[in-house]
């Protein structure tokens, strides 16, 4: 399988530069899905009904939204939808991923930022409150005239944002092919099994054995450690990788189906709705009409 080329940005940002903003307000979303290297932190109003893609995360927006995203090979774009308005106003704050060196954020006061920023490799939309909390510095940052205290705000504004517990990773590890390397040796185990073996039927039994745990004791480690059981955790496993081959391959859906290991299309059909709001038939249409392949 083999992803396709798809518009890759070149921001403004020089390599002089601690960060760029691009403060506008406009009448329609037009920029298509793309990729670039930076970190891009991204508010929106008033542009309620309007849809964000992530990865494979397509979802409709309220009337504030912010959202991080940390990832060159991250697919990404905000497009009109049911969006009505005439008077979307953006803030985009792009900056290096380089820019807070790796030994100053393994200090433990910039640990909460360290995790964000790992998350946002799968892309963070962050909670309204948040949002609310946050605005006004992002509008005054925009505005800022003064670099040095313009890097402080920044680090203060992401410093509050990553102390959102509401705050949502979007897209799923396995569309995005990330590895998260915050996991223990025994989790990996079973991530990198199940990454083999998810076109088979895979029995709990089988991982458990797998890493030398009874079945019980194994059910509440991927409970305390993926937030999932191991059912919910191995769906969202196939339903990635389904979600990456209805994106770049040709296949039909129903042999997408089969090759990710699931045997009834029906089922699939319903637990990919359920999971991401659309049939794979929409999802598959959806995406095509938002992506331009160079």
């Amino acid at each position: 399988m083999q992803t396709s080329s798809i518009f890759r940005e070149v921001t403004p940002l020089s390599a002089e530069d601690c960060f760029v903003i691009i403060n506008r307000t406009k009448t329609e979303f037009t920029y298509p899905v793309h990729v670039h290297p930076e970190y891009e932190l991204n508010f929106i109003e008033n542009a309620k009904g309007a849809r964000r893609i992530v990865g494979d995360s397509i979802e409709e927006i309220n009337d504030l939204e912010l959202c991080l995203i940390g990832n060159e090979n991250m697919e990404h774009a905000w497009v009109n939808y049911r969006c009505e308005s005439k008077e979307i106003h953006e803030i985009t704050i792009q900056f290096h991923k380089d820019l807070f060196l790796e030994s100053f954020l393994n200090k433990k006061q910039f640990h909460t930022v360290s995790v964000m920023f790992e998350n946002a490799k799968k892309g963070i939309v962050f909670s309204q409150p948040v949002i609310e909390k946050v605005k006004d510095r992002i509008s005054s940052l925009s505005q800022s005239q003064n670099g040095f205290y313009s890097v402080i705000e920044l680090l203060t504004i992401l410093h509050e944002l990553s102390e959102d517990e509401n705050s949502r990773i979007l897209c799923s590890s396995t569309f995005n092919k990330q590895d998260d390397s915050s996991e223990s040796r025994r989790i990996q185990m079973v991530i990198d099994y199940l990454h083999t073996n998810y076109q088979k039927e895979i029995r709990l039994i089988d991982v458990a054995n797998h890493v030398n745990m009874s079945e019980v004791s194994f059910s509440r480690f991927m409970k305390r450690r993926t937030g999932k059981n191991y059912i919910e955790y191995l769906n969202d496993l196939r339903l990635g990788i389904a979600s990456r081959y209805l994106v770049d391959s040709s296949k039909t859906i129903a042999e997408i189906s089969y090759e990710c290991g699931f045997n009834n299309l029906s089922n699939f059909n319903r637990l990919f709705k359920k999971r991401k709001n659309f049939t794979p038939k929409e999802f598959r249409e959806n995406y095509s009409k938002m992506r331009i392949l160079i």
